[in-house]
């Protein structure tokens, strides 16, 4: 009887740890802080220089990236034609075409398509 307690018990507290493992929280990405600050043509050169080595860099990670903005959309941005900003939210129409903007967001991949790298849960800094 004792050991049907303890492996109940420790059923359990498997379980408690799994549920919380499965269902921990989102990053916040918009309150991380940068790992590091680039311009668009320089994270999409070093990309087109040596993508796979540059995806280990920086796959997964928050950067900050500067350029000027050559599309957008309600919730997507695309700065010098090489870095495409998704956001959460729409945001203000107050963003105008060829001017210089800083985006913080999480690196998701690289589009050898399109040659744009992509952002995911972006927000404007400046």
């Amino acid at each position: 009887m004792r050991n049907r307690i303890i492996i109940f018990i420790v059923f359990i507290i498997l379980g408690i740890v799994g549920y919380n493992y499965i269902y921990q929280s989102h990053r916040d990405i918009e309150n991380e802080n940068a790992q590091y600050e680039i311009t668009s043509n320089k994270i999409a050169s070093e990309f087109i220089e040596n993508a796979i080595e540059t995806e280990t860099k920086y796959l997964n990670t928050t950067i900050e990236v500067i350029g000027m903005v050559s599309e957008k959309d309600s919730s997507t941005i695309t700065l010098d034609d090489k870095v495409f900003c998704q956001f959460n939210t729409s945001f203000k129409n107050t963003i105008v075409f060829d001017s210089k903007i800083k985006i913080k967001g999480r690196v998701i991949g690289y589009d050898d398509l399109l040659e744009q790298v992509k952002l995911d849960q972006c927000t404007i800094i400046e």
